[in-house]
């Protein structure tokens, strides 16, 4: 069994949100409590940063180029240097007790970024969606800390984590592509580690960061697990898949809220590693605009 591998020398303070970019053959991450979206280019050994001004919880990228981005005050267009071209929505939660957290693109080319609910008092937090006409939703509530974005490759499934409740749902969609009432996919038990970001591969699998666990986990369709990959850092926090073929698994790290003595244990916290394997991964679509 392959072993994760350490991309490159640099450890970040929160990164997230890791998505593949084909055409330049490089990957891309936010550190959120950074302010930063990053670009790495595995053959020239390039990495460049683009600063903002607000936590960047997560973003994808555009047909008409540039970054679709959700900021801590709300969801933005920018130009590929991360100028701010138009502002879409406000965050509807309250910005001062709610970030934007993970997010990313449906098989329509739509945008979903749910919040993370900071005070942690009750399940706060909202899963809200940008449509191509750029009409925002909020299309679920009920949620302390929204994770796990991925969608079924035949359209008919949206996966979603609350990653502080340990649990991982699934919700139908229709034809139009509406969600239906959201069903507990898999829970997870003290001490195997909550989930956090995810992809869904060729076969319908779902790869999950299992955060405060040491590991990711690829899961059936059914909600088994088939794969458990240790990994040299207590808190992954989200998979994404990648490379020639979409058989690399690119993995970010964090080390928020770790100590001096965690960080010397485990120095590699908050690096990015890979991890070859041997089915494909599904592609994100870029965000598409009809106007």
């Amino acid at each position: 069994m392959a072993q994760p591998q350490v991309l490159f020398d640099y450890t970040g303070h929160l990164p997230e949100c890791p998505t593949w970019n084909a055409e330049e053959q490089s990957i891309y991450w936010t550190d959120i409590l950074e302010n930063e979206i990053h670009r790495y280019h595995p053959v020239s050994a390039r990495h460049d940063v683009i600063q903002f001004s607000e936590e960047v919880g997560c973003f994808a990228f555009r047909e008409n180029g540039g970054f679709i981005v959700a900021l801590r005050s709300g969801i933005y267009l920018t130009n590929q240097t991360g100028l701010i071209t138009q502002k879409i929505c406000d965050n509807p939660n309250n910005p001062e007790l709610a970030r934007f957290n993970d997010g990313g693109t449906d098989r329509e080319g739509r945008f979903y970024a749910g919040t993370f609910w900071g005070p942690g008092d009750y399940n706060g937090a909202l899963l809200c969606r940008v449509d191509n006409d750029l009409t925002p939703h909020i299309i679920q509530h009920d949620i302390h800390g929204a994770n796990g974005l991925a969608f079924s490759e035949d359209k008919k499934w949206m996966y979603t984590s609350d990653t502080p409740n340990s649990v991982i749902y699934r919700t139908p969609l229709d034809e139009r592509g509406e969600p239906g009432v959201r069903q507990v996919f898999k829970r997870f038990a003290p001490g195997e580690g909550i989930p956090d970001g995810a992809a869904i591969d060729m076969e319908g699998c779902y790869w999950t960061a299992l955060f405060d666990g040491y590991r990711i986990a690829r899961l059936s369709p059914q909600g088994e697990i088939l794969e458990i990959h240790a990994l040299p850092v207590r808190c992954p926090t989200m998979v994404c898949f990648g490379g020639d073929d979409m058989k690399t698994l690119f993995i970010t790290t964090t080390r928020e809220n770790m100590d001096e003595a965690e960080i010397a244990e485990r120095p590699l916290s908050g690096a990015i590693f890979t991890l070859q394997v041997n089915v494909a991964g599904l592609t994100k679509p870029k965000f598409k605009e009809s106007r």
